[in-house]
């Protein structure tokens, strides 16, 4: 995995950063350079961690219709720019890593939760049912593989089958078209919602550690525990399974919403 952070200087002063979190791959460098200035101007200087290719530079030039230099600076005010954008890259990455490795040993996981899968429902009194699938890599949302699932095959108010039909249609997919499983799904609910989605996975032949987490009284079901685990608010692992948790929830009661508004439109 390669954490990247982009600063943005004008005249001096920082304007602005973005941080990227992607696999590691060869010139994933070159890439990202290329990907980004594709959609947005280059400055006239870019301050690189490394030389990239000269082609790089051509490309930038073009966009700009300018000359636009890379630079990795060795010494001076440049270096110790490069250097701050190097030190919050490592406060970012490693931050969320004890978050992952924190929540591996309080769930007593096999392996640690790099790709985490979390799901809820939202309706109203049992209409316009709706779930939500929220993923997170390396501690932070990937929102390009969220996912969101008109409930079909559920009547009334019954959220441990709907969790059910959100994960049968996610994993069922994940499996035909040969997808990566996760390594942790949780679901919102309590033990009724963590035996509808256990059973769906091992009817699926998938072998993926599963956790329920219940929004009432705080707690955490993991399968083999004859009592749920307490939410400690001062742990670093029940704040990020909170965080994970919350997130589905507003993205789940996000797209309700968005139903209901296009029912009662005129």
């Amino acid at each position: 995995t390669v954490s990247l952070m982009l600063f943005n200087v004008y005249r001096g002063t920082l304007a602005g950063k973005r941080e990227y979190t992607f696999d590691a791959k060869e010139g994933f460098l070159e890439e990202f350079l290329t990907r980004y200035y594709a959609d947005n101007r280059p400055p006239e200087e870019v301050i690189l961690p490394r030389a990239v290719d000269e082609g790089i530079s051509e490309y930038l030039s073009h966009l700009r219709g300018g000359r636009v230099r890379t630079v990795v600076p060795q010494r001076g005010e440049k270096k110790k720019l490069l250097d701050l954008v190097q030190k919050n890259v490592e406060i970012a990455f490693f931050g969320d890593r004890i978050k992952v490795e924190d929540l591996k040993h309080r769930l007593h996981l096999p392996s640690l939760p790099v790709v985490i899968e979390c799901f809820d429902v939202s309706h109203l009194s049992g209409t316009a049912m709706v779930g939500s699938m929220v993923q997170f890599r390396w501690g932070r949302p990937e929102k390009r593989n969220y996912r969101r699932f008109k409930i079909r095959t559920v009547e009334g108010i019954d959220d441990p089958a709907a969790i059910a039909e959100a994960v049968r249609r996610r994993y069922s997919r994940l499996q035909r078209e040969g997808g990566n499983l996760p390594d942790l799904v949780i679901v919102d609910g309590g033990k009724a919602q963590l035996a509808a989605a256990g059973a769906v996975l091992k009817d699926l032949g998938l072998s993926v550690p599963i956790v329920a987490i219940a929004e009432r009284d705080e707690e955490i079901f993991v399968p083999g525990f004859s009592h749920p685990l307490p939410l400690d608010r001062s742990e670093k692992a029940s704040l990020f399974i909170q965080e994970i948790r919350d997130e589905a929830h507003r993205f789940a009661v996000t797209y309700h919403r968005t139903l209901r508004k296009r029912t009662v439109r005129p």
